[in-house]
């Protein structure tokens, strides 16, 4: 999708273009993925003989994978048409899907999680950017908080769907299930779909390309390798360090190309206050929301001896609730701006946390249920004013990046959020049994602990939400250089 977007006709007050909705369809299917798995992983344990380490793989690799494509969306979406980019990103993930659906063995299924997981990082830049460009500014708020449904809600419903589905049988029916409906979304997308704009001829940065992937693919498997044991420890630092000196090299390298020619990723968005602050703590928020989704299942089902059918029920209402309320948040935003959601957002998510630091065997469900809801209408209210006023900080030829740069990021939050919370948990468990504690009882403390560092961190948004301005203003909104 083009930096300069030719004059397009906006649609009138109050309606969502069709092109919006059809985009946002399409990326509620593909993300809904990211987490659908998470419920599996005991099934898998079970029929693929794997560890509990090497089974979480199938959520770190797609995360791990989003992360390392979606730097190149950016580019990628400048070159094609809105229905090009549409039509590779589907289908894709309809390829991935399908040989996930027919593994025969596990490193195959992890190869189909990583097709899926590519088609799926093209579809976020790609709604975010056209939003931007066909919806008028007033009607920002209201459309993003459809687009957070899709963006939010789907990880947060994806346990809870695949929860009903593995009480019908195997954990290959979650990607079956997928197909027909992601088919037809693709079908009808690709019958109703324009395109926005006119491509546009640039090259390709290889080597920021290389290491972006290197760089922030190896960070998450540095970080995903620390709750493998003691022996992991020297090689697993290891990597991260390097994970993150190739990023400081690629940062190097796109501030370089700024000046010269085309960046892979343009870091000028940045110097914007409130994209950046937006992007602060929106990765904070996800990776709050992403430790607390996977503990909680483990938590459901190790400990208290739930089915993945009564576990998924269990979380379902405070996913449906986060849904509900996106387009309400979102009109709130357009009529009283940001701070009336934001700031008291951020301090029902770390509330949520805090009383899940008190996890117990006997735990009342209604307490879970309610933590679990209070957690999810703190995220509603966070996410849509976020999204919504840090992108309408950058001008137009920066959309491409500005939405790429969140959703890298934003996949990098979640796969270290889940990669914290399994190391601390397996850490401080491990110790414990090595002291003569039970495994429960071990099990128990160290998901407390967990709980403990995401509510610590969490309490970074509070703090980042009370500069947040009300509106966005593009004038006096860069930053210093």
């Amino acid at each position: 999708m083009p930096a300069a977007v030719k004059d397009r006709p906006t649609t009138g007050a109050g309606k969502t273009p069709l092109v919006v909705r059809l985009l946002v369809l399409a990326t509620f299917v593909v993300i809904l993925n990211e987490t659908l798995m998470i419920n599996a992983i005991p099934r898998l344990m079970e029929s693929m003989h794997v560890t509990e380490q090497a089974a979480q793989w199938v959520s770190t690799a797609f995360m791990l994978t989003m992360a390392a494509v979606i730097p190149v969306t950016g580019w990628f979406l400048q070159r094609v048409t809105t229905r090009q980019g549409y039509a590779m990103a589907m289908g894709v993930f309809l390829a991935g899907t399908a040989l996930s659906a027919a593994a025969p063995t596990f490193t195959v299924l992890l190869l189909g999680r990583i097709v899926q997981a590519a088609g799926t990082a093209v579809m976020m830049p790609l709604l975010m950017t056209t939003l931007m460009t066909v919806v008028p500014e007033q009607d920002r708020g209201r459309v993003m908080g459809n687009v957070t449904l899709a963006i939010s809600v789907a990880p947060a419903l994806g346990p809870a769907i695949s929860g009903l589905i593995l009480q019908l049988g195997s954990w290959r029916l979650l990607f079956i299930a997928v197909l027909p409906v992601a088919g037809a979304v693709t079908y009808f997308g690709l019958r109703q779909l324009d395109n926005i704009g006119e491509p546009q001829v640039s090259t390709l940065d290889w080597a920021s390309a290389a290491m972006a992937t290197l760089g922030f693919g190896g960070l998450v498997y540095g970080l995903s390798l620390f709750g493998e044991g003691a022996e992991h420890l020297g090689p697993s630092i290891g990597i991260v360090v390097a994970g993150a000196a190739t990023i400081a090299f690629f940062v190097l390298r796109q501030l370089k190309l700024q000046r010269t020619g085309a960046p892979l990723m343009d870091l000028r968005t940045l110097t914007h206050r409130t994209f950046a602050l937006s992007l602060t703590l929106m990765c904070v928020a996800f990776l709050a929301m992403m430790g607390s989704m996977i503990l909680l299942p483990l938590y459901l089902q190790n400990l208290r001896g739930l089915t993945p059918l009564q576990t998924g029920l269990l979380l379902m209402p405070g996913g449906l609730a986060m849904g509900l309320l996106g387009p309400t948040v979102g009109r709130i935003y357009d009529r009283l701006g940001s701070r009336p959601l934001v700031i008291p957002g951020s301090i029902g998510i770390v509330l949520s946390l805090a009383g899940f630091t008190q996890i117990s065997t006997t735990m009342p469900y209604w307490q879970i249920l309610a933590l679990h809801a209070l957690l999810m209408v703190g995220l509603a209210a966070t996410f849509t004013p976020i999204f919504t006023l840090g992108m309408g900080a950058l001008p137009p030829n920066m959309y491409p990046h500005g939405s790429s740069i969140l959703g890298t990021l934003q996949q990098v939050a979640a796969a270290l959020g889940t990669a914290l919370v399994v190391t601390v948990m397996s850490a401080r468990t491990t110790s414990l049994v090595g002291e003569g504690v039970a495994e429960a009882a071990a099990q128990l403390s160290g998901m407390k602990l967990a709980f403990v560092i995401a509510t610590v961190l969490a309490a970074v948004t509070i703090v980042v939400a009370a500069l947040l301005p009300n509106r966005t203003t593009t004038s006096g909104d860069v930053m210093a250089h």
